[in-house]
């Protein structure tokens, strides 16, 4: 089954790979097939990171625009918060991307976070493996923005572009340990808003420490995307910051965690928790946890 739909996906069959992300994120019996069967490639993915309401969606249309125009093509997850009942995508970015619905050149798939603290799907890393076997141009995800926690991204992109918005104040501040740390662009997107300008130049100012240790500071771009200003130039700085990528250790631990969290879960398989339950009313009061842990087989 895996080397089939692979076929057919690097083909350009959207519909197959549509099928397949369903396939892996339901964990239908196969699936693993096909993660197996990917093909080793190489497709520069953008991290499009930052709080709700920093307009990331309108940006992220804005950018397939601009790559469209130069005759490529695009793969884009949008993750977005999950429903409480049937935790599907709550929001639906699709909807504010319609214009590429039935464009041969752009894929769009909206996907939940399922509870992921880290502001992304938990098969983030296969869907977008994935995703290159369908030879994209660019992939793009855009994450559901909850702030600190999504510095996951940062080990999945080879550019991370955070977005603020100039009311965001003091939150510079607070956010520094986190969003500020991961960004390889920022982008103050809304800058046709007052204050922009004193917010970029305190942004930058909150940036220079940072300078000291890389060769280049990190590129603060204004852009507004409703009004397609400042897209260019952004989408230029992508580019320059994708040629002259290094190679990204927080990458390798997120394969890592990735690694250790499906060894654990394999290793778990056999483990059945009515069975436990059987064990430990059968024990009574002589029961020790530690002690039926260690021999437990």
């Amino acid at each position: 089954m895996g080397n089939d739909y692979l076929q057919r996906i690097s083909k350009g069959d959207y519909k197959a790979l549509a099928r397949c992300i369903s396939l892996i994120e339901n964990e239908v019996p196969g699936y693993e097939a096909i993660l197996e069967a990917l093909p080793a490639l190489h497709t520069p993915i953008i991290g499009i990171t930052g709080p709700p309401g920093a307009g990331k969606s309108t940006l992220t249309d804005s950018l397939i625009e601009q790559i469209i125009k130069e005759e490529k093509t695009v793969g884009v997850l949008c993750v977005d918060p999950s429903s409480p009942f049937n935790l599907g995508a709550l929001l639906g970015d699709r909807v504010r991307m319609s214009n590429w619905y039935n464009n041969p050149n752009v894929f769009i798939r909206s996907l939940a976070t399922r509870g992921s603290l880290g502001g992304l799907h938990p098969k983030i890393i296969e869907l977008t493996e994935l995703l290159k076997a369908a030879r994209f141009d660019y992939i793009i995800v855009e994450t559901v923005g909850v702030g600190q926690s999504e510095i996951e991204i940062a080990g999945l992109a080879d550019t991370t572009v955070v977005v603020m918005v100039p009311e965001a104040g003091d939150e510079i501040q607070n956010m520094k340990s986190g969003l500020m740390e991961i960004a390889n662009l920022f982008v103050v997107n809304k800058s046709d808003r007052p204050g922009a300008d004193l917010f970029v130049k305190n942004l930058r100012l909150m940036l220079a420490p940072a300078f000291h240790r890389q060769d280049t500071p990190i590129p603060v771009i204004k852009t507004s995307a409703l009004q397609k200003q400042g897209i260019e130039e952004l989408y230029e700085a992508i580019q320059s910051n994708i040629k002259h990528h290094t190679v990204n250790v927080k990458h390798f631990w997120l394969l890592a965690e990735k690694a250790y969290y499906l060894i654990q879960q394999k290793r778990m398989d056999d483990v059945n928790k009515e069975e436990l339950k059987t064990k430990i009313e059968a024990a009574g009061d002589n029961f020790n946890l530690y002690s039926f842990i260690k021999s437990y087989k």
